[in-house]
C-alpha cells in the first residue's frame, strides 16, 4: 500500500513532464494537419489535374504535358507573361525605391513623423478590391483626373491610359505601387533604426556627407531588408488578381491579362480545368524560383556566421 502511494507522485510528475513536452505539439497539430490537407494536399491535386484533360470536372486520364503545351501556345498566356514582366519589374523597383526614399526621409526625425508614417501606411489597410475600384474612378476619363484637369481650363489635357491597350498595364502598376510603398517603407525604416549609430557618427566625424554615409555605409547594411522586400513584392506581383479585376477587368480586351486572371478565367469561366491547373502550377514554380535562391542565400549566410 505504501509503495503504491509513494509511486503516485512520481507517476504524476512523469505525466506532467510529458504533458509539458507534448502540449505545443497538441496545440499546433490541428493547424499542421489543416495546412497539409488544404495547402500541400491541394497543391498536389492541382499538379495532378494539370496532367489530365480535365474540363468542367476532373478526368482521371493522364495526357502528359499536353496542357502545358496548350497554355504556352495560347495567345492570352503570351500577353499575360509579358504583362507580368512589365508589372512585376516596375512594381518591385518602384516600391523599393520610393519605400527607401520615404524611410530615409522619416529617419531624419522630422516633425509629425507618426502622422506621416500613418498616412503612408494607410493604403496597406485597404484591400486590393477597394484600391482597384478607387483608382478606376480616378483614371476614368469621364470621371477622374482627365475631367478634373479639363474642368480647370486645360481642355487639351488627355489621360486615358485605362482605356488604352498599350498603357492600361501601367495603370495597374500605379495602383499597386500606391498600395505597397508604405509597407516597404516600414520595412526599410525598421532596418534603418536597427543600424549601429556609432558607425554613422564616426563617418560624420571623418567629414563624410550625409548622402555618402547612406550610400556607402547605411544602405549596404540593408541587404536583408532588400531581399525580404524583393520576396514579398515578387510574390504579390505573381499572384495579383483582385487589383486587376477591380481596376481593368483584364481589359481593354485582354490587354492587362496576368497569369492569375488567365488561370481563373480558364478554370472557372471557360471550364478548362486542366489548363487552369497547368497555369497555376507554372505560377507556383515562378514563386519557387524566387524563394529558393533567397533561402539558399540565408542558409549559406547562417552557416558562415556559425563557423
Amino acid at each position: 500500500m505504501e509503495s503504491s502511494i509513494s509511486s503516485a507522485p512520481a507517476a504524476w510528475s512523469a505525466a506532467s513532464r510529458w504533458l509539458q513536452r507534448s502540449l505545443p505539439k497538441l496545440v499546433l497539430s490541428p493547424t499542421l494537419i489543416a495546412s497539409l490537407i488544404f495547402v500541400y494536399g491541394f497543391i498536389l491535386w492541382t499538379t495532378y489535374l494539370s496532367f489530365t484533360p480535365s474540363k468542367g470536372y476532373p478526368i482521371h486520364e493522364l495526357v502528359g504535358f499536353l496542357q502545358y503545351v496548350r497554355v504556352w501556345n495560347h495567345p492570352r498566356w503570351q500577353v499575360a507573361i509579358h504583362n507580368l514582366a512589365v508589372f512585376g519589374i516596375l512594381y518591385v523597383v518602384l516600391c523599393m525605391v520610393l519605400g527607401l526614399l520615404l524611410a530615409i526621409l522619416l529617419d531624419q526625425r522630422i516633425r509629425q513623423e507618426g502622422a506621416l508614417r500613418a498616412i503612408y501606411l494607410y493604403p496597406l489597410a485597404l484591400s486590393f478590391i477597394v484600391t482597384g475600384t478607387a483608382w478606376k474612378w480616378m483614371l476614368n476619363p469621364g470621371l477622374g483626373i482627365e475631367k478634373l484637369v479639363q474642368g480647370w481650363g486645360f481642355q487639351n489635357f488627355k489621360f486615358d491610359w485605362i482605356v488604352s491597350e498599350e498603357m492600361a498595364i501601367y495603370c495597374v502598376v500605379m495602383a499597386g505601387v500606391w498600395q505597397a510603398t508604405g509597407f516597404v517603407m516600414a520595412m526599410f525604416l525598421a532596418g534603418l533604426r536597427g543600424i549601429d549609430q556609432d558607425l554613422v557618427k564616426a563617418a560624420s566625424l571623418d567629414g563624410a556627407s550625409l548622402p555618402r554615409i547612406y550610400w556607402r555605409i547605411i544602405i549596404p547594411q540593408l541587404r536583408p531588408v532588400f531581399m525580404g522586400a524583393l520576396i514579398i513584392l515578387g510574390h504579390l506581383a505573381i499572384k495579383s488578381y483582385e487589383l486587376v479585376v477591380a481596376l481593368t477587368g483584364g481589359g481593354p480586351g485582354y490587354a492587362t491579362e496576368l497569369p492569375s486572371t488567365f488561370m481563373y478565367t480558364h478554370t472557372f469561366t471557360r471550364n478548362q480545368l486542366g489548363m487552369g491547373a497547368a497555369s497555376a502550377v507554372m505560377m507556383l514554380l515562378t514563386i519557387v524560383a524566387i524563394m529558393v535562391p533567397y533561402l539558399y542565400s540565408e542558409m549559406r549566410g547562417a552557416r558562415k556566421r556559425s563557423h
